[in-house]
């Protein structure tokens, strides 16, 4: 199945994604946890961003 440019399923925003995926392990049932609530990866970049906002001190 190849990519299909302007498809309705995708993730949609202005700027790109970095190439290099962030990993981590989770506990025991997490991983079917999270994918199974809508929206999750949106839901995710949102709260690491807010993570990093906190957390950063300004130079």
């Amino acid at each position: 199945m190849t990519f299909q440019k302007k498809h309705k399923l995708g993730f949609i925003s202005d700027e790109p994604l970095a190439k290099e995926p962030i990993c981590l392990k989770v506990k025991p049932g997490m991983r079917e946890q999270l994918m199974s609530i809508p929206g999750w990866q949106d839901k995710l970049r949102a709260f690491i961003e807010i993570l990093i906002q906190e957390n950063i001190k300004p130079s």
